[in-house]
C-alpha cells in the first residue's frame, strides 16, 4: 500500500520525470501537491500500470490535487545540459510552478532535488538567484523506487508519464516512420531501424547513442 507522507507536513510535494532512457523527445516531469485524505485504489508507479489505467487516472488526479504542474525539457536543452541535469531541472522547475509552494519534497531517484544537479544557466528557463534559494530552502529528500512507495510521487509519475506519450504521439504525426505513437522515442529495435534507414530528425537527442557500434546511418 502506498504511503500518504514522508514528513507528516502538509504541503508535501511528490516528483517524478518520464523519459529519461528515451532517444528522442523531451524529458518530462511532474509535481504534485495532493490532499492529505486522497486515495485511489489503481493509483500505482506509472510503469506497473497500462496506458489506459493511466489515462483514465489522469483527470481524477488533476481534479483532486490541491496544485500540480508538468514541464517538459527538449532535446535540443538536453543535448546541451545533459539528461541528468534536465531531468533534475524538469523537477525544479514543476516544483516552482506549484501554488501553494510545497514545505517539503519528495523526489523519486538517489539524488535530492535542491543539490547543484539541474540548476543550469546555459540554456532554456534561467533561474533567478530568488529560485535558486528557494529550491536550496526546501527541505527534499530522495526515495529509491519512490513511486512505488509514495501516493504523491506515484501520482507525480503517472502525470509525466501520460503527458509525455501525449507529446510523443503527436510528434508522431510529423515523423510516423519512427513509430513513437508506440515506442514514445524509447530505444526499440523498431525504432533504431528507423534511425538506421531515415537518420535522426530535428527530436532526437543527438548526444545519445542513436544506433549500435555495429550499425550506422544509411544514407
Amino acid at each position: 500500500m502506498l504511503r500518504k507522507s514522508y514528513s507528516n507536513l502538509l504541503l508535501e510535494c511528490g516528483t517524478d520525470e518520464a523519459g529519461r532512457g528515451c532517444l528522442a523527445g523531451p524529458v518530462t516531469a511532474a509535481a504534485i501537491l495532493l490532499p492529505a485524505d486522497f486515495n485511489h485504489e489503481l493509483l500505482n508507479d506509472s510503469k506497473q500500470l497500462s496506458e489506459k489505467v493511466r489515462r483514465q487516472l489522469q483527470p481524477i488526479i488533476e481534479a483532486n490535487a490541491l496544485s500540480f504542474s508538468v514541464k517538459h525539457i527538449y532535446n535540443i536543452e538536453i543535448d546541451e545540459i545533459n539528461i541528468l541535469n534536465a531531468s533534475m531541472k524538469a523537477m525544479q522547475e514543476s516544483v516552482l510552478q506549484l501554488n501553494p509552494l510545497p514545505n517539503y519534497i519528495i523526489v523519486d531517484g538517489n539524488r535530492p532535488l535542491n543539490g547543484k544537479l539541474g540548476m543550469k544557466q546555459k540554456t532554456g528557463k534561467i533561474f533567478s538567484a530568488d529560485e535558486i534559494e528557494l529550491l536550496k530552502a526546501i527541505p527534499s529528500t530522495s526515495i529509491i523506487k519512490g513511486d512505488s512507495k509514495f501516493l504523491s510521487i506515484a501520482a507525480a509519475s503517472i502525470l509525466a508519464k501520460t503527458y509525455r506519450d501525449a507529446y510523443m504521439d503527436k510528434i508522431h504525426e510529423e515523423f510516423p516512420m519512427y513509430h513513437w505513437n508506440k515506442n514514445k522515442g524509447y530505444p526499440t529495435k523498431e525504432h533504431r531501424k528507423a534511425i538506421q534507414l531515415f537518420g535522426p530528425c530535428k527530436y532526437h537527442r543527438m548526444s545519445f547513442r542513436l544506433l549500435p557500434e555495429q550499425l550506422s546511418f544509411d544514407l
